[in-house]
């Protein structure tokens, strides 16, 4: 009983002390697949998010015609909830911390609760052939799924064992200095060449003002 007491006291000098004696950065580490799964969504959930406002945010500003107040807010909103997706989905899986997935996750599923409410009293047409209900489940499953994932046990140990140790590298251009400069150089005389051996024929470019035209 008395080592269950002390041991959230003597488990941080634990794990500095096995990392100190780890000979090398991160020795042994491996990525759990529940922390890389929950990571991987929060990823590709940003990537989902960002492609559905390019495809879908003109038809719902010109169906909608909101004022710009609201467009700037929503806009704001909508980035801020793509980084917050991808970012937090990245420090889990650098080991970081797992509050700000968490918290996303928990806003995700307000803010889904919160659209089925609205859905079922106001008239909102529905996008897709699935029932409002159904639609809703699936749309919630993200975030309960990135929850299950973030509570894994290997998750937590993995949250628990601290961020990763990041190996310095040389600079690859600071080491091989002269090997960069020959390629700039390389490079810069080859754009030259082009430019002075192909030069642009004479009728090809065309005067804007010929382009213009009246009509009687």
């Amino acid at each position: 009983m008395a080592t269950s007491v002390l041991e959230p006291f003597a488990a941080p000098q634990l794990r500095g002390a096995a990392r100190a004696t780890a000979g090398t950065p991160d020795a042994g580490r491996r990525l759990p697949l529940a922390v890389l799964s929950a990571g991987v969504v929060g990823i590709v959930e940003s990537v989902g998010l960002l492609a559905v406002a390019l495809t879908g945010l003109d038809g719902v500003l010109s169906s909608v015609r909101p004022g710009g107040v609201l467009i700037g807010a929503g806009l704001v909103l909508l980035a801020g909830w793509i980084v917050l997706c991808a970012g937090s989905g990245a420090a889990l899986i650098d080991g970081a911390g797992r509050r700000l997935f968490a918290g996303v996750a928990y806003a995700e599923m307000v803010l889904v609760a919160a659209l089925l409410v609205a859905a079922t009293v106001l008239p909102v047409p529905n996008p897709t052939p699935l029932p409002l209900p159904t639609l809703g489940l699936v749309v919630l499953a993200v975030p309960v799924g990135k929850l299950l994932l973030a509570g894994a046990p290997s998750a937590q140990r993995w949250i628990a064992q601290g961020p990763r140790l990041r190996i310095r590298r040389p600079d690859p251009v600071a080491a091989h200095r002269v090997l960069a400069t020959l390629t700039l150089g390389v490079i810069g005389a080859s754009l030259c060449a082009v430019a002075v051996l192909a030069p642009v024929p004479a009728g090809s470019v065309t005067d804007p003002a010929s382009t213009v035209f009246t009509q009687d």
